[in-house]
């Protein structure tokens, strides 16, 4: 329409400027004036590796450290980036490695904001010879003993396995999990970063060449001393299970020792792979001293199940866990 003057320039720099306005307080409430974390971890200590067969190599690190929060690990052989692991896990294996070849690693710690630490020191590790025919796995460890020091370490020992072609390691598992691993030539393991107050359960399985591993030696419970001002543990031990078969289904009997709550224990919960699986309510007087329970179970043979409970303690509330050893259903 003539006469009419359309000034667009000026309403698109009114939206730009009201957009502003109202973005400023937005970006401020997200954190606009806070400092970025631009501060790497500390560099991963303790660096080894070990050749836990021809074709595979172990390596572990000490837990490093940060201003804010250590998201994981990096990993890498020579130049190459090769694993990259959560902050809850200080070991890996590097498998796919070529027989009798010299290999170096070195290990970065990395924070929740991205910044990655200097490499580690470069450790040097050369693996081992192709096994001749190897088509045994190597006998149990035995007499798996151990002491608690402290509330936040343990030191295991145990006996020497033996193998056809001969033993290259053994590893050390908790609940199922691997923890740590020594050469063949070691029978003793110092463990960090345990909880205060907790049950722990330890196996240990010898490992060859082949990496085939052996059957588990025997469970040891260990518990870690309460922090300062913690409460005495509720938590039932000595729990042992026997393996049995009733028609088509698998029986597992478990019995353990009751916790010292002051009182009866009307109940306990029963946990199977970290499941609720059963509520145990006594039909009567509740048992005093050593507790018992047979369970069914219609897995296959060779099925694994990590088992734990915990009771009910005379203020209703429910108490520690147990350690949590392994089962495996066997005919």
């Amino acid at each position: 329409m003539e006469g009419t003057t359309v000034q667009r320039p000026h309403i698109s720099a009114a939206l730009t400027c009201s957009a502003a306005l109202l973005l400023a307080p937005l970006l401020a409430g997200c954190g606009g004036t806070a400092e970025a974390d631009t501060q790497p971890p500390s560099v991963p200590a303790g660096v080894t590796a070990q050749a836990s067969s021809s074709t595979s190599v172990h390596v572990m690190w000490e837990a490093a450290s940060d201003n804010k929060t250590i998201a994981g690990y990096e990993v890498y052989r020579g130049k190459e980036k090769v694993k990259s692991v959560p902050a809850t896990k200080t070991m890996i294996d590097v498998d796919g490695l070529t027989a009798s070849t010299d290999y170096t690693f070195t290990v970065r710690s990395k924070d929740t904001a991205g910044n990655l630490s200097e490499p580690s020191k470069a450790v040097p590790v050369t693996t081992q010879a192709t096994p001749a025919k190897d088509d045994k796995p190597p006998t149990a460890p035995t007499k798996l003993t151990g002491t608690a020091d402290g509330s936040r370490a343990a030191t295991l020992s145990w006996g020497k396995s033996t193998d056809d072609v001969g033993v290259t390691s053994y590893d050390i598992y908790q609940e199922d999990s691997r923890i740590h691993s020594v050469p063949a030539s070691e029978t003793t393991a110092k463990l960090t970063g345990l909880r205060p107050g907790t049950v722990y359960t330890f196996t240990v399985r010898a490992r060859d060449a082949s990496d085939k591993s052996s059957p588990d030696s025997n469970a040891l419970d260990l518990t870690t001393a309460s922090a300062p001002g913690a409460p005495a543990s509720t938590a039932p031990t000595g729990l042992r299970s026997e393996i049995g078969k009733e028609g088509g289904e698998f029986t597992v009997d478990l019995s353990w020792d009751q916790p010292d709550t002051g009182g009866e224990i009307p109940a306990y919960e029963l946990y199977l792979n970290g499941k609720l699986t059963t509520t145990i309510v006594w039909g009567g007087t509740p048992p005093k001293g050593r507790a018992t329970y047979r369970l069914h179970l219609s897995d296959p043979a060779g099925t694994r199940y990590s088992v734990k409970l915990r009771a009910k303690l005379p203020d209703g509330k429910w108490g520690d866990f147990s350690a949590q050893p392994t089962i495996v259903l066997a005919d």
